[in-house]
């Protein structure tokens, strides 16, 4: 026999704490929540101004298209059910509603473009509506927002020519499916008619609610 001597190592010792204990498990979640909320607020701050700015030259630009480039703007709030040169009390502008009235270079008011919005196919539909309160005619509508079904109703906003067919018809609208001379008629988009159907829905609407106080408001300018 060998004289090798045979070294058995000492049985280890049974692990503890193998498995993290619950409370660090729900501390170390909730601080990583934290941290990931807090930096979302922090870009989202450091985001906003430009996001706001956007917004707001968009809105702008949907104005301008809307009433054709108008020499001058003047804006109208709506405090109540009333509408004001002066803005509601404690209300951020950007959150205030509001119309824009467009004039041309010699003071004649050319129309008023108003912010209007209503479920559409997919989902919500939202407009810039620009008429003349005193006649009920359409000058155009602009898009400012929709998720319409890409190829059909986004046609909405990007087909030139039904947006075109707006201008100069006469409000309340109703839409059909074939060409028309009415002057309170639209022909809708093939394939698209619930998204075609919405625009006109909200136009109607926009106009039927702003004509009433756009008219008190003349009238209290004119007392």
């Amino acid at each position: 026999m060998s004289g090798h001597a045979h070294i058995h190592a000492a049985p280890g010792a049974p692990t503890s704490g193998a498995t993290a204990p619950a409370w660090r498990l729900v501390v170390t979640v909730a601080l990583g929540g934290a941290f990931a909320g807090a930096l979302i607020a922090y870009v989202y701050q450091g985001t906003l101004p430009a996001i706001q700015r956007y917004a707001d030259a968009r809105i702008a630009g949907a104005v301008h298209e809307v009433l054709a480039g108008p020499a001058r703007l003047d804006t109208l709030y709506l405090v109540g059910d009333t509408l004001s040169r002066t803005p509601p009390a404690g209300v951020e502008l950007r959150q205030a509603t509001k119309a824009f009235v467009g004039y041309d270079g010699n003071g004649a008011r050319i129309g008023v473009a108003v912010e209007a919005a209503a479920p559409g196919f997919a989902d919500e539909v939202r407009l810039m509506v620009g008429f003349n309160p005193a006649t009920s005619t359409l000058t155009g509508y602009a898009m400012l927002g929709q998720k319409e079904t890409p190829g059909l109703g986004d046609k909405i906003e990007k087909d030139t020519a039904f947006v075109g067919r707006f201008r100069g018809k006469v409000a309340p609208l109703s839409g059909t499916k074939n060409n028309t001379t009415s002057a309170s008629m639209v022909q809708t988009i093939t394939g698209a008619t619930i998204s075609s159907r919405a625009v006109i829905r909200i136009i109607n609407d926009a106009v039927a609610r702003w004509q009433p106080r756009l008219a008190a408001f003349d009238q209290r300018g004119t007392r």
